[in-house]
């Protein structure tokens, strides 16, 4: 699965202290799946895990939905984390905010990294070919939350506000990241003799933006996006798609694109719009990334109509895991996950129901360890 295997300003540790954050719903089964996993590596690093709270439950308990001991202990104590996910309200709830979004702040993880690969299994016989990455901006856009409302004095109807924010030096960052994936996976690629490479084009960097109308916004992520292609990526391909024609081409040709950069909301959007092309959210993982920090997150929400029946897909966990290991620096380690994970899913005899199967939460991840051991 290798996303990427970046040169990290990590140093790599006998011993890993790793923060899990359940949070809600289906969080609290998936996690402790993921928890196994890295317990069960014979290689690598020896882990430490301390649980810590977070999440919309929380907040209807307390009254906050990220204690500040939560945001201490991982700046201070831990290396990574793993977050499970959080039940947020679609509709305003005072004083609660998303504690996901919050955490992404308070660590400065500027990425959100979401690979959206293709298996081969008779689980998705109609998936398409694709090895797609998406790169999203992680702090800033229209999440800052900056929203005000006022009362329209002609019409007496109230008026909502959301202040958008994009800087060069976010958009330089995640640029740059984007890039250096690229030629990340290209080297990867080269470790596959050709005749078995699904990519064969040149590294290519796709730049999302909706210029034609956010000029000043989006014509900054834009041009600054562009600015950091200089020599070093001289063999790394650029192009640009408008958010709305990259999201009708990624579902008609998905196999066109290498790494994808967006702004956040766009990236938020195209990385859930493209866990449908292959099978499920419950399959689909993340990384969020900073310069000293990694923490994994399944793409997939809380569930809340399946939290506690022991049929969670566990693999978006277990493979935000191995993303967790590999952009620490241990790909190895990361490298056996995805393949016991890509097992499982080949012989498709052990799946939760939505793949389609009716194997459980536990079923699931006793035959990830089976094919890791």
């Amino acid at each position: 699965m290798a996303s990427s295997i970046l040169r990290r300003t990590f140093v790599t540790q006998s011993k890993l202290k790793i923060g899990l954050i359940p949070a809600d719903g289906i969080g609290r089964e998936v996690i402790p799946a993921a928890r196994r996993v890295l317990e069960s590596l014979n290689s690598g690093p020896k882990f430490e895990f301390v649980d810590l709270d977070a999440g919309f439950e929380l907040f209807q308990k307390t009254g906050t939905s990220l204690p500040q001991d939560t945001i201490d202990v991982l700046k201070n104590e831990c290396q990574g984390a793993l977050f499970g996910a959080v039940s947020s309200p679609s509709h305003k709830v005072a004083g609660y905010s998303s504690p996901i979004v919050a955490l992404r702040k308070h660590l400065d993880l500027y990425a959100n990294v979401r690979p959206v690969k293709s298996v081969n299994s008779p689980a998705f016989p109609n998936q398409k070919l694709l090895d797609m990455l998406i790169i999203r901006e992680n702090t800033e856009c229209l999440y800052i939350k900056s929203e005000r409302e006022e009362v329209d004095p002609k019409t007496g109807l109230r008026v909502a506000f959301a202040d958008r924010k994009i800087t060069e030096f976010a958009s330089k960052r995640a640029g740059k990241m984007a890039f250096n994936m690229a030629l990340t996976r290209q080297q990867l690629r080269e470790q596959v003799p050709l005749e078995k490479r699904f990519w064969k084009q040149n590294p290519k960097v796709t730049i999302v933006h909706k210029s034609n109308v956010l000029s000043i916004t989006d014509g900054l992520w834009r041009e600054s996006v562009r600015s950091v292609k200089g020599p070093e990526y001289e063999n790394v391909d650029m192009e640009e798609q408008l958010v709305d024609s990259m999201v009708y081409r990624m579902f008609r040709e998905p196999e066109a694109f290498d790494v994808v950069v967006a702004p956040n909301l766009y990236g938020d959007i195209l990385s859930d719009g493209a866990a449908a092309l292959v099978g499920s959210l419950g399959v689909v993982p993340s990384a969020n990334v900073g310069d000293n920090f990694v923490m994994g997150e399944p793409v997939h929400g809380s569930a809340p109509d399946i939290a506690g029946k022991g049929i969670a897909n566990p693999i978006a966990s277990i493979r935000s895991a191995g993303m967790l290991l590999e952009h620490m620096g241990y790909t190895p380690q990361a490298l056996k996950i995805y393949d016991a994970v890509d097992a499982v899913l080949a012989d498709a005899s052990v799946l939760t129901p939505d793949l389609g199967g009716k194997s459980s939460t536990d079923d699931v991840t006793e035959a990830v360890l089976k094919n890791l051991a």
